[in-house]
Parts: structure tokens; sequence; C-alpha cells
């Protein structure tokens, strides 16, 4: 179990997904350019998601999403992800991405 403290350290954010594309030698792995109301544009932060099975590219572009931006620069496959994308999981075990209800800045804090 964690504290509130800790809990507080991670920096959960809504983020617009810009641009989408899969990741060469992976069914599974897609790389995502995300506007996160920080990261400089129109490069954006670049997060690498295990979300291809379930999810095309296309479907994702304009839509806004949850974001970790706080975590270390991971290496998958060998392209840096500058976060992670939290999903949940639906009956089939496929993943399921957290969206906001409604329209959201990127880059708003999740508290």
């Amino acid at each position: 179990m964690i504290n509130y403290e800790d809990f507080q350290k991670l920096d959960l954010r809504v983020a617009k997904v810009l641009e989408v594309e899969r990741v060469k030698g992976s069914e599974k792995l897609l790389k995502l350019k995300l506007d996160d109301g920080e990261a400089t544009l129109p490069a954006g932060r670049q997060v690498v998601a295990g979300i291809g099975k379930v999810y095309a590219p296309e479907d994702l572009i304009g839509k806004e999403i949850i974001i970790i931006v706080n975590l270390e620069p991971r290496s998958l496959m060998g392209i840096e992800s500058n976060g992670m994308v939290l999903a949940g999981h639906g009956e089939n075990g496929e993943a399921i991405i957290l969206q906001p209800e409604r329209e959201v800045p990127p880059g708003s804090k999740i508290s």
C-alpha cells in the first residue's frame, strides 16, 4: 500500500493524441505523439504503449487520454517512451484507454 504523499508524486495529466504509428516488429506496440500542455509542439511528448492489438492508429487521433508524465524514460524496442498511457482491462483482458468524460484542455492535471 502507498501513502498519500507517494500518490501525490504521480503527475497524471490529460493529453491529446496528435500522431500514432505502429512500432515495426511488434503487433502490440504503438508510438504516440501527444500534446500534454507541456512538451514542445509540434513534436509533442512521445509515449510507446502496448495497445496496438485493440486500437488502430487512426482511431486514436484527436482523442484525449490520461497519461503519467513523470516516469523515467524507458526504451521499448529501441524507441524512447516518456510516459505511460493509463488503461483498464475489459472482460477479455483487452486494454481500454482511460478518457475524460468531457473535453478537457491538454495538460490538465488529474487529482
